[in-house]
C-alpha cells in the first residue's frame, strides 16, 4: 500500500511538473533584453496572459494583445550524421519546428518573436495558444498543417 502510495505522488509530481511550461528557444524577434539563441519557457496556464522568462528578462503578454500565430517546419536529411555515424541516416529526417508570435506591446508597438519548439511540446503549445487567443494558428504550408495537427 505504501509502494503504490509513493508511486501516485511521484506521479502526481512529474505530472504537475510537466505543466510548468515549454522550454523553446528564442531564435529571433524584436523582444529587448533577449538575444538570439536564447534558452526561454514559455507558460500558458495563466487564463489571461502568456508568460515568458529566460535569464535575462521576464515579461508578460496578455492574450488579447496577440494578434499572430503562425506555426512552420524546416525538414532535412541528416548528413552530419550520416557522414559520420551511418549512412541509415540520410533516410531519417530531421523536423525543426518554429513558432512565430506577433503581439502588441503596453505601449501599442507590434512586437514579434520566433521560437523553436521541441517536437514533443508544440502540438500542446499550439493547442493552448488556440485556446487562449481564440485565434487560429496559420500554418506556413502544407507539410507544417499537417504535422501541427498531430
Amino acid at each position: 500500500m505504501k509502494s503504490c502510495l509513493l508511486v501516485l505522488i511521484t506521479l502526481s509530481s512529474l505530472l504537475y511538473a510537466g505543466d510548468a511550461g515549454s522550454r523553446v528557444e528564442y531564435v529571433g524577434g524584436t523582444v529587448a533584453g533577449l538575444r538570439q539563441k536564447t534558452s526561454i519557457r514559455v507558460e500558458v496556464s495563466e487564463a489571461d496572459v502568456l508568460a515568458v522568462t529566460a535569464k535575462e528578462v521576464s515579461f508578460q503578454i496578455p492574450y488579447k494583445n496577440i494578434n499572430t500565430l503562425e506555426y512552420g517546419l524546416r525538414v532535412s536529411r541528416r548528413y552530419l550524421e550520416a557522414a559520420l555515424i551511418s549512412p541509415m541516416f540520410l533516410i531519417a529526417k530531421k523536423k525543426t519546428h518554429f513558432l512565430s508570435i506577433g503581439y502588441t506591446d503596453s505601449e501599442g508597438n507590434q512586437q514579434a518573436m520566433v521560437l523553436q519548439v521541441g517536437g514533443g511540446d508544440i502540438r500542446p503549445l499550439l493547442v493552448s495558444l488556440e485556446a487562449r487567443t481564440g485565434r487560429k494558428i496559420e500554418y506556413q504550408d502544407e507539410e507544417a498543417r499537417k504535422a501541427g495537427k498531430g
